[in-house]
């Protein structure tokens, strides 16, 4: 029972070491972020993932698709007023990937398969500035704190569990890394997702787009057979019937000037 007690005053620990680190605000929700990540050591590896991924992705040679994700990417981004990224804006050639990913810094990536559910560059915007906000709010380097985080309280319990039962250390580490996969890094991979969706909103309105083609856009890709298939709790992002009443109150709450929640 002390080693338990022990475990427990030195995860509180580093709770209170991680707060005391380093707190910020996103862009536009105001919501409170703990990140410990400096922005340069984020940009970095950024930057090293997307020489992998142009090392190994197959690139598109449409020029038009490349030439819209280019040309709507770089009015967004110029509306986001960030200084220090180093944008970039690549389509990836797969037909069959219905996507687009961010990695820290600014690096942007299409996948070919989403422009058959984009009718038009508002619509492009949509996914566009979902993707500028990630980087804007400095998700990944938040997600990474929180991974950091949930790996050393496990390891804090296993060690001091296994001095009592080796078996009770190995069951703490399973039970934790469970409990934080499906109780802390899936529900906040969705506020992330959902507080994207509310940044881009106002990114497409100071970019001149119409936002309510993030709800066309999203009317569009529920045609996706692909959309279905994993549980909302499950999923990293919002099942698109509750994404798009979000989205449709989110453009409702800009309008009226308040602060999106």
């Amino acid at each position: 029972m002390k080693n338990i007690f022990s475990a427990l005053f030195l995860t509180l620990t580093l709770a209170a070491a991680l707060l005391a680190a380093g707190c910020d605000s996103a862009p536009y929700t105001e919501r409170k972020q703990l990140i410990v990540i400096p922005q340069s050591q984020e940009r970095a590896m950024g930057a090293q993932a997307a020489r992998e991924i142009l090392g190994t992705e197959r690139l598109s040679r449409n020029q038009a698709q490349i030439e819209a994700v280019k040309r709507v990417g770089a009015r967004v981004a110029a509306a986001s007023g960030e200084k220090g990224m180093q944008w970039e804006f690549h389509v990836i050639d797969n037909d069959s990937v219905p996507n687009a990913f961010c990695l820290p810094g600014g690096k942007i990536f299409v996948y070919s398969g989403l422009f058959k559910y984009v009718q038009d560059d508002a619509q492009l915007a949509t996914v566009m500035a979902h993707e500028v906000a990630h980087a804007m709010a400095r998700h990944g380097a938040e997600r990474a704190t929180m991974e950091m985080g949930a790996q050393l309280g496990g390891a804090i319990l296993n060690f001091v569990l296994s001095e009592e039962d080796p078996r009770l250390g190995q069951i703490a580490s399973k039970v934790w890394g469970y409990g934080a996969s499906l109780g802390v890094m899936l529900p906040y991979s969705r506020k992330h997702e959902h507080e994207a969706d509310a940044i881009g909103l106002h990114l497409m309105a100071k970019a001149g787009y119409d936002m309510d083609a993030a709800v066309r856009f999203w009317e569009n890709m529920r045609k996706n057979p692909q959309s279905s298939r994993t549980l909302a709790f499950l999923s990293t992002h919002p099942a698109d019937e509750k994404r798009i009443e979000r989205i449709k109150k989110t453009i409702a709450d800009i309008r009226a000037g308040q602060t999106p929640a």
